[in-house]
């Protein structure tokens, strides 16, 4: 019989999987909060985590919190987008509302008078 592999054991990627099935347990949880569950993966890895939570929040119909700096997972799979400097609200609404906001442009990607 084989030694059970460990957890530290695991790939980078699939660590970040198993952290997400957590979250997610018991399985009568309608809601989940994650917090930078795309951090140190690669483009691959964090399109396969995107396909995970789609799959959690549409089969399980869950609503799923993430806290998350990759703006392409994001936009990819939020309904629904709040984007945050300092702590303070900038915009709130749709990913393509967000994405167009005057003051979310300003702040993550800079102005001409900065």
């Amino acid at each position: 019989m084989s030694p059970t592999p460990s957890f530290s054991g695991l790939p980078f990627g699939t660590q970040k999987r198993v952290e997400l099935a957590r979250a997610r347990w018991p399985p009568i949880r309608r809601s989940c909060c994650s917090t930078s569950p795309a951090g140190g993966l690669n483009h691959e890895e964090v399109h396969v985590l995107g396909d995970l939570i789609r799959r959690i929040r549409d089969d399980r119909h869950m609503t799923v919190l993430l806290v998350e700096h990759h703006m392409g997972l994001v936009m990819s799979i939020a309904d629904h987008v709040v984007a945050l400097n300092f702590g303070r609200k900038l915009a709130e609404g749709t990913p393509a509302q967000v994405q167009a906001d005057p003051d979310v442009i300003k702040a993550y990607l800079g102005s001409k008078d900065q």
